[in-house]
């Protein structure tokens, strides 16, 4: 097992779900974490019980609010005054109709993608500027970035989550291309695309008339959380940084490409 001691990572979304089992997980090889939330603590609380504040830093910001992005990443330097990998969880999926009111259809369309793409390319930015200047006081400095995408951005979606899928094929290439324009650099990125996952945000999945989402799963569950996390924490240790720019698909075999 390798180790992730004295490191400190931001991520996103951390109060729940993925993004609070990526952060279990870091914790427990070792790092540092502050853990980003849009409204409440969650189980970021049981967490910091747990690992103490000298570890783990909650820290709340509606990444839906222009220019949070920034202020996450600004706020979240002052834990340890410097943060070595940026995990991209949080995202927001409504269910918008396609013949929905003209100003539903512009309002949920307009946040998906603020806190779905341009929060995560403001963070994405502001860690190539720390990840920049750390190399440039020591060569041998590396970061790294991990986003949590979905199968969604290559095989599409349902008719109501359009933008949900057109935000994460978004965020496909824009993490590609922070790994071709990086990776010389020492900095490195990769996305992780899901299926569903056991989650509370899952829980559409589960109503009744929606038994074919789950029918479609060949291993016939959802992914536990603990295996996203898993892989964030792996392409984080830096083993396979000659990866970046990867995708890994964990979806149960429901798309196998």
């Amino acid at each position: 097992m390798f180790t992730l001691e004295g490191e400190t990572y931001l991520v996103t979304g951390a109060s729940r779900g993925i993004g609070n089992a990526v952060a279990n997980v870091l914790l427990d090889l070792g790092a540092n974490v502050v853990g980003g939330y849009a409204s409440a603590p969650g189980q970021l609380k049981g967490l910091r019980a747990e690992f103490g504040d000298e570890r783990l830093l909650p820290m709340q910001v509606d990444l839906s609010e222009p220019g949070a992005g920034f202020r996450l990443w600004e706020a979240a330097m002052t834990f340890k005054g410097g943060i070595d990998g940026l995990v991209n969880n949080a995202g927001i999926a409504p269910s918008t109709a396609y013949d929905a009111a003209e100003d539903i259809w512009q309002a949920d369309w307009a946040k998906t993608m603020q806190v779905n793409v341009q929060a995560v390319a403001d963070l994405c930015r502001s860690a190539i500027l720390h990840f920049e200047a750390e190399r440039a006081k020591d060569e041998a400095s590396t970061g790294r970035i991990v986003t949590v995408a979905s199968r969604a951005a290559f095989r599409g979606d349902q008719p109501d989550s359009l933008h949900y899928a057109a935000s994460k094929g978004a965020l496909i290439a824009l993490m590609r291309s922070i790994a071709r324009g990086f990776a010389g650099q020492g900095i490195y990125a990769f996305t992780v695309a899901p299926g569903w996952v056991d989650t509370d945000m899952a829980d559409i999945a589960r109503q009744p008339g929606n038994e074919f989402m789950l029918k479609e799963i060949p291993m016939g569950a959802m992914v536990p959380p603990a295996e996203i996390a898993n892989m964030v924490a792996f392409l984080m240790s830096g083993l396979v940084d000659h990866a970046t720019g990867t995708n890994v698909d964990i979806n149960g075999a429901s798309y196998v490409r």
